[in-house]
C-alpha cells in the first residue's frame, strides 16, 4: 500500500473514530438546524433560557445519578426524594412559625437544612446495604422510592401544601438573575462541582475503578463503601435541590411530585455516553445528553406533537442510547 493510501485509510478511520464519539453531538446539531427551520422562535435567546429553566430540576439531578451509573450502580428512588424534600421544607414552613413563633426564613432554612440531612442519609443507606448487605441497588432503591413516597404522602396529609415559603425560596424556582433563570445558575454549579469531582480528585477516580472492577479496585486499597455511598449521597442531595426547585416553580408541595422523573434522568445519563455496566461515562456527556432531550421536548412542543408521542419518542430515545452504549465500544474496536 502506497503512503497516499495509507494516508487516506488512517484519515478515514480517525473520521469514523471521530463520528462515533462525538454522534450524540452530530445529532444534537442536526436537530438544532431542523428546528431552526420548522420553528423561528427556537433559536431566539428567550427560548434557550426556557429550555435550561425546564431541564434544570432533572439536570441536576442527573449529574449525580452519572456518578452512580459509572459506579456500576442504579438509584430509582430520585423522584421521591424530589417529592419528599419539598413536602418538609414547605411542611416546615407551615408549622414551624405558628408553633415556635419563629420566622418564616428561619422555618424555610431549618426545612431545607432537615431534607437535605435526610437524603444524605438515604444515600448513605443506599450504598451501605448494596455493599455490606450484597443487595441489588435497584432493590434497594425501589424500595426506598415506594417508602419516600409514603412517607412524603402521611407529613402533607396527601393534599399540597401550598403557598406556605417565603418570596426568596420561590424565587430558587421562578427568580432570574439579570436575563438568566435562577434554576439555569443552579444547573451550571451543579456541573462544574461535578466535573472538577470525576476529573480532578481522587474520589472521581476511585468511582471509575469501582465501576470498571469493584474486586480489582478494593485490592488496589480503594474503600468501596465510602465511594459508593459517596455516590448515592451526592445524588440524594442533587435530587433534594431539584425538589427545592420544583416546589419553588409551582409554589406548592405534595408527595406526588417528582413521579417518573427517573427515566428522564437515566435517559440524559445514557444518552451523554454513560455506559449502564459501569467504569465508562462523562460528565460533559450527560450536560450534552441534558440538552438533547431539553431540545427534544421543547421542539416537539413548538411542532405541537401530542403528549402520547412525546412519551413514544422518549422511550425510543432510551432504548437506541442503551443500544448504542452496548455496541459502541465494540464497533470502534472494528474500526481501529
Amino acid at each position: 500500500m502506497s503512503v497516499q493510501e495509507n494516508t487516506r485509510a488512517g484519515f478515514s478511520t480517525r473520521l469514523k473514530l471521530f463520528i462515533l464519539d462525538h454522534i450524540i453531538a452530530i445529532v444534537l446539531l442536526m436537530l438544532i438546524i431542523f428546528l431552526s427551520i420548522a420553528s423561528p422562535s427556537f433559536l431566539t435567546v428567550s427560548n434557550w433560557l426556557n429550555i435550561l429553566k425546564a431541564v434544570s430540576m432533572k439536570g441536576i439531578i442527573a449529574f449525580g445519578m452519572t456518578m452512580v451509573i459509572i459506579a456500576a450502580q442504579i438509584d430509582l428512588s430520585i423522584g421521591s426524594v424530589v417529592a419528599l424534600s419539598g413536602v418538609i421544607a414547605a411542611f416546615c414552613c407551615d408549622r414551624l412559625p405558628a408553633m415556635t413563633g419563629m420566622s418564616l426564613t428561619a422555618a424555610a432554612v431549618i426545612g431545607m437544612l432537615i431534607a437535605l440531612f435526610v437524603s444524605a442519609l438515604l444515600g448513605m443507606f443506599h450504598g451501605f446495604a448494596e455493599v455490606r448487605f450484597k443487595m441489588p441497588a435497584f432493590i434497594i432503591t425501589l424500595a426506598t422510592q415506594l417508602f419516600l413516597y409514603g412517607l412524603a404522602g402521611i407529613i402533607c396529609g396527601g393534599f399540597p401544601i401550598a403557598g406556605k415559603m417565603p418570596g426568596w425560596f420561590n424565587n430558587i424556582g421562578i427568580g432570574r438573575v439579570g436575563n438568566i433563570p435562577i434554576p439555569a445558575i443552579l444547573l451550571i454549579i451543579a456541573f462544574a462541582i461535578s466535573y472538577f469531582i470525576m476529573e480532578y480528585t481522587p474520589m472521581g477516580r476511585s468511582i471509575y475503578a469501582v465501576g470498571g472492577n469493584k474486586e480489582a479496585a478494593r485490592l488496589a486499597g480503594i474503600n468501596v463503601l465510602r465511594t459508593e455511598m459517596f455516590c448515592f449521597v451526592v445524588t440524594a442531595v442533587f435530587a433534594a435541590i431539584g425538589g427545592f426547585i420544583n416546589s419553588a416553580q409551582v409554589l406548592q408541595a405534595t408527595f406526588n411530585f417528582g413521579k417518573g422523573w427517573e427515566t428522564d434522568v437515566i435517559s440524559a445519563v445514557v444518552i451523554g455516553g454513560t455506559s449502564m455496566t459501569g467504569g465508562v461515562g462523562k460528565i460533559t456527556g450527560t450536560l450534552l445528553g441534558i440538552i438533547f432531550i431539553g431540545v427534544i421536548a421543547n421542539g416537539m412542543t413548538l411542532l405541537n406533537v401530542s403528549v402520547y408521542m412525546q412519551y413514544v419518542i422518549r422511550a425510543t430515545l432510551l432504548f437506541c442510547a442503551v443500544l448504542l452504549s452496548m455496541f459502541l465500544p465494540k464497533l470502534k474496536q472494528k474500526i481501529s
